[in-house]
């Protein structure tokens, strides 16, 4: 059996889109989400929010952060990637989505008008990101 690693989150932005470029002028869009889930405890329900880091990469990155701003509600398709480094000694790691696909959905105070959803857009990250393989910049978007 092979191994599978495929994640999709419906949460809202906790805060507004950072866009960024590689120095090989790769644009990178990180944001982070709240996705909350409903559990009960002893008679009563409760929600609990759950908070994860997203990260886009691209094309799509580029013409999608002006639309993520706090609050606006998206569905994140991706891929689960975990890094690990060493400080002071501890040995520390911080799981984020590798988004592939993004669709805006419904709408928050101020965002504007959303365009339509992105469709099935899958991207791996350079070689920087990815672990030593090239990178080509001539991804159809």
């Amino acid at each position: 059996m092979t191994d599978f690693n495929h994640v999709v989150l419906i949460g809202r932005l906790t805060r507004d889109a950072e866009l960024r470029y590689t120095n090989s002028n790769l644009a990178v869009c990180k944001f982070s989400i709240a996705n909350n889930q409903r559990r009960k405890k002893e008679n009563a329900w409760v929600d609990e929010a759950h908070f994860f880091d997203v990260t886009l990469w691209g094309k799509t990155a580029e013409s999608l952060h002006k639309y993520l701003v706090k609050g606006k509600q998206v569905a994140v398709e991706g891929q689960l990637r975990q890094s690990r480094w060493e400080k002071d000694g501890q040995t520390r790691s911080r799981v984020e989505i590798n988004a592939n696909n993004i669709q805006l959905l419904g709408s928050s105070q101020g965002a504007g008008p959303a365009p339509a959803a992105q469709g099935d857009q899958s991207f791996e990250p350079p070689a920087e990101q990815a672990g030593g393989e090239s990178f080509e910049d001539d991804i159809p978007f």
